[in-house]
Formats: structure tokens, sequence, C-alpha cells
């Protein structure tokens, strides 16, 4: 038997898949050869999907912290003690923080948010993935978008700062290898880290943290040769930003990105000479303090040399997952009268709370101790607040550090409708395996705990909230046609901002007011922490069965750090924040000031490397700013 459904997963691609289910029973995960998107083919994250429904560390009942430990206790008992809890913040919901995120994606896990926004709780700001990067596109076009990323094989080149291939979309490989094979040439800008090689041409190594200075000089080369496009009808103050790229000779910019004359002038060659050229982004460039700049001058590049709003070109970053659901009506009418907390600086805002501070908190779609950076705060944070609810599937940081944690269902077990932030797709998810028998899903508690509440707080059905969904102008499907085909691309064009007509009120570009300075490192910290991505897990959605006790890092062969450590003996990864026992192994192509963290493992096993990164903001968005942070090795004993 074979069952269609959809990845709900915090990952561009959204795969289709099909589950097939042999005579014994046993169950086979697969991406769906009939998307013509998917086109059969899966990531390993999501290979582990059944595994991790079946893991033993799963928690199968609500959990109450008592003075003697955990103790499991039934639904009723649990919703009864958190309408309890609620009611008491009924005067002053502003107490009452709720905390949510994309650990699972869709409809149903959004409409959560409409239960807090009735309460008028308090809410989260900004994001820890792509805040500086997506905002720094609206700043530049006025919205969020992009070409259809199937155009992307219409390119005769491509270059990509920064996106691993290998690991964090593999369709998008895909449509790189077709380019490739119809004769484009790729070319990547990184520090290393990633799993590049096999997708590219070649490869320009750079500073972390300084894009902005190469893409800085390539203009700057542009406009002495007199090879820009004729876009100054289309922007804002070209000038002004032409005087900001002239303010500095080329040998500045690129000492400051650290690329040496040859890369330059490939990179340059590229730029000028192929025409289409497609730019893809990665997001790791925006992880940085100037995180937005960096994208804002690459942005630039694209649109002088005359790639924007063509076939075969423009700029690619991350879409929004739900541009082509209508979800205005989950904000709920008071949503932006609410007190916000960033979620970058979650613990130094908890902690600051007054008039009132916080005093619930409720968690759900995140493992929030663990992936913001200043964990060790946040941890100090949720340990202030008197009640604190985790909805989750397993005993993570944060669940260890709540009141009472809901088991909820997980991907495979729940029905709802996707989107994408890569794709123009919108899917059906059924619920193809039957969930636990006390898990439940998250707008099923909430619902269940607003019937508790004096006046209580209604929720709207699932039904209702997926039709809701598909009310957009950009969707020609009803929930049932949805149903029955299982996915439907949306109406909107393939080539974004065609004729240069840009999505602001004027119609034009906005080009970048500033171009920061990058600071040397600090004093006794070296080397510039890179948490990147993995490939076998989301985020901190790693069982706990499979995180080793000591880390892994990587730095290049050619680190100086190397020289005064003995790897015989144990090493630890020290910043101003603390120290993690880690391994080193050696990565040749990575920049000799760059260490490489695989992030996602959590403190209670070992890991959890945001424990030593400092929280912060990024220069636009709300962003976390992961790698500004700086460390060194030593030996334990040091």
């Amino acid at each position: 038997m074979k069952q269609i459904t959809a990845c709900t997963y915090d990952c561009p691609d959204a795969c289709s898949l099909v589950l097939e289910q042999s005579a014994d029973g046993s169950l086979r995960l697969l991406g769906n050869p009939d998307s013509p998107f998917t086109r059969g083919v899966m990531c390993s994250k999501t290979r582990h999907q059944l595994r991790r429904l079946q893991s033993p560390n799963r928690i199968l009942k609500p959990r109450l912290r008592t003075k003697g430990g955990w103790q499991e206790v039934g639904w009723e008992a649990a919703l009864d003690l958190c309408a309890e809890k609620v009611q008491r913040l009924r005067s002053e919901p502003t107490a009452f923080l709720h905390i949510h995120s994309d650990g699972a994606k869709g409809v149903l896990k959004e409409a959560v948010n409409l239960f807090f926004s009735q309460l008028g709780s308090s809410r989260i700001m900004g994001s820890l993935c792509d805040a500086a990067g997506f905002i720094a596109g609206v700043e530049d076009f006025g919205a969020r978008e992009n070409n259809d990323i199937e155009d992307l094989s219409n390119a005769t080149a491509i270059v990509n700062w920064g996106k691993d291939f290998s690991r964090s979309s593999i369709h998008t490989a895909a449509v790189v290898h077709r380019a490739r094979r119809q004769g484009a040439r790729v070319l990547t800008i990184s520090p290393g880290g990633d799993g590049n090689d096999p997708f590219c041409d070649g490869r320009i190594g750079i500073r972390p943290g300084t894009d902005r200075f190469l893409a800085a000089a390539v203009i700057q080369r542009l406009l002495a040769e007199h090879r820009v496009a004729d876009i100054a009808p289309h922007t804002r103050a070209p000038g002004k930003f032409f005087q900001l790229i002239n303010s500095r000779a080329i040998d500045e910019h690129l000492s400051a990105c650290e690329v040496g004359k040859d890369d330059f002038e490939r990179l340059f060659r590229f730029y000028a000479d192929a025409h289409p050229l497609a730019t893809v982004i990665g997001a790791g460039l925006q992880r940085y303090r100037y995180g937005g700049e960096n994208v804002r001058f690459i942005n630039a590049l694209a649109l002088l040399t005359g790639n924007i709003g063509r076939s075969g070109g423009g700029v690619y970053f991350h879409l929004h997952s739900y541009r082509n659901l209508d979800l205005e009506w989950i904000k709920g009418p008071g949503h932006k009268g609410r007190r916000a907390f960033h979620i970058a600086v979650i613990g130094r805002d908890i902690l600051a709370a007054q008039d009132p501070p916080v005093k619930m908190i409720w968690v759900n779609g995140t493992n929030v101790v663990n992936q913001a950076p200043g964990a060790l705060e946040t941890a100090r944070a949720f340990d202030r607040v008197p009640f604190k609810v985790v909805v989750d599937a397993f005993m993570n940081d944060t669940a260890q550090r709540a009141d009472l944690v809901l088991p909820c269902t997980l991907m495979l077990e729940q029905e709802d409708v996707v989107g994408s932030y890569l794709h123009e797709y919108v899917q059906y998810v059924g619920e193809v395996v039957k969930p636990p028998a006390e898990a439940r899903p998250d707008l099923w508690i909430v619902t269940e705990l607003g019937k508790r509440l004096n006046p209580p707080v209604f929720m709207p059905a699932a039904e209702g909230c997926l039709r809701a969904a598909l009310a957009s102008p950009h969707i020609e499907a009803t929930l049932e046609e949805l149903k029955a085909k299982r996915f439907v691309r949306s109406k909107r064009p393939r080539i974004a901002f065609e004729g240069l007509e840009f999505a602001h009120a004027d119609g034009k570009y906005r080009f970048p007011g500033q171009l920061h300075d990058e600071p040397p490192p600090p004093a006794g910290y070296p080397l510039r922490l890179l948490t990147l991505v993995r490939r076998t897990a989301i985020h901190s959605q790693i069982l706990p069965e499979d995180q080793p006790p000591f880390p892994p890092v990587w730095v290049a062969p050619e680190c100086p750090v190397l020289q005064g450590l003995d790897l015989s003996i144990p090493v630890a990864m020290v910043s101003p924040l603390g120290r993690l026992a880690v391994v080193v192994r050696l990565m040749p192509g990575l920049h000799p000031g760059a260490i490489v963290y695989r992030r996602g493992d959590w403190m209670n096993r070992g890991g959890g490397v945001n424990q030593l990164i400092a929280p912060g903001l990024t220069d636009m968005g709300g962003g976390a700013p992961f790698y500004e942070q700086y460390v060194r090795l030593e030996n334990a004993s040091g």
C-alpha cells in the first residue's frame, strides 16, 4: 500500500513523500516520483523520520516535574493544571510568554498562534534563521521574491555565495546539476566547511563574514570599466551608492575579505561576461552582525550587471514559507499591540522583563534553550519563571527546563497543509502513520485548553483552518481538490521583478547606504566559530541515541592554533561564556581563521554549542549573529 504526504521539516525543499507499507507491515519512506519538483528524491534528514517516530526515547505521556523527579500524568490533569495557571494571568496576559518556531511547518502549527493572540500574551519577534537576509531583500526590492527555482537551469553561469548544496537543499543542487549539464559554469564563494565541490567548477575562499567587500570590489571594477547596466531610471540615488563604493580602493576591499587578485578577476569575469547569470545566497553569510549588509551588496551586484528581472538571472534567497497561503487571520486583532521579545536575545529579554515580569512560558515548535545564542543565559531565565509548558516529543534542553511536558504528534502522524520557502507548490500533508495513543497535535492541545478557561477561548476546527488558508489569491484549489491532487502550484509569475518593476511604492530599487568595517578577532580568541548545518538532521532534531559525548570540530591543517595544541589529550573549545570538550579534526580548504561545528546537539548530551555564543542582533531583521562569535582551542588542562 502506498500513501502520499509531504515533508514538514524546516527545510526549503518541502518534499512530496510516498509511504510504502509492505505485506509484513514494515514501512519505507520515499520521495514522490510523480511530484514535478521532488522527482522521487528525498534527503537523509527525512529518511531518518521513521526512526524518530519509533525512538525509545520519545515522550509518550504528559510529564509533570515534582520534587521527586518527573511523573507521568493524564491529559485531563495536565490540561486542568495549564488552565489553572493561565487563568491566573488573564488580568495580566503579557506575563504569559508564547515562544513558537518552525520545528514542524504547516497551517495547523501556525494556527496555534491564534490562541495566544486571543489571550493577548507576549510573543517573540525576529528570527534565529534568515531574518537579516530576507529583510535585506525587502529593503532592496520591496518584497521577498525571486525567480522560480526551476528557472535556475536557464542560467549560463551561477555564482553561489555560501550555500551548501550538499546539505541545505538537495533539489536546488539537482537544478544546479541540470544547469551544468546544459553548459552553465558554477562558481562558489565560501570560507569552506561545505560540500560544494561536486556542484561547482571553481571555488573562491573568503574571510568569514566579509562578502560585502568582495561584491563592492566587483562593482567598483564594473563602474571603472563602464560595464554597469542602465538601471538608473529604476533605482533611487544610484550616484550616492557609487560614491560609497568608490570611497575605498579595490585593494582595500580585497584586503578586507582576504581574496587574491586572481580569484577577484575570475569573479569579475563571471559577472561582467556571463549573461544571464544567477546568484544564489546561502543563509550563512547573513548570520553576522552585518549580515544584512552582506546580502544587500550582493543584490546590488546582480542588479548592476543586468541580471534582475530576467530568465536565467535573479537572486535566490529564502522565500516566505506561507506566501501562497492566507494566514492573516491567525494574527488576531491585537497582534501588533502585544509585548514582543527578541528571539535572538530571548534569555536576556526574559530576565530584563518588568511590569510585569514573565510568570509563565509556553513553548512549541522549538528547542529554544538549545537553539538561541546565549544558551546558559536562556536556561537561567527559564529557571526563574514560575511555570513553563513545553510541547515536544523528546526531553531536549528546553523540555528539561519545563514544569510540564506535553507529548505532540510528529511528521507523518498529523494532517496539515504546507508551503515552501524554495518552490511554488502548496501540498496536502496526510496522516499516514497512526500516532502513539497519547501524542496530540498542537492545535488539539490549545483547543482543549481554551475550553477550560473562563471566559473560554475558542479555536476554529482543523478543517476550517485549512480552508481559510487556501482562500488565497495565489492558489486555485479547494481543500477537496488539494487532497485529491496532493500538490498545486501557485499562480505567481516565474520571473520576479520583470521589467525592473520593484515592489516599493515608487517601483524603484534601493541601494545600501553604508559599508561597515569588519573588526579583527578579539585578543585571545583567534578562531571565528561557524556553526554549520548537518547532513542528517534538522537543527536540534537529533535523536538522543545518535549524539556523541564529545562533539567534533574542524580546523584547517594550516590553522595557526594547531602549533600549540596537543591533539593526543583532551581539547576544549573556549569562549568568554564558557568551554566545551571537543574532538579536533582537520578540514583542507577551510579558512585558517575559522572553526566549524555542526550545530544542533544538546547540552544535556555533552554538546550545545550555543552556550559559547553571545546573544546579539543582526544589523536588520532582528536576526541572530551566530557567526560573530570567536573562540580558541586549548588542551583541557590549560
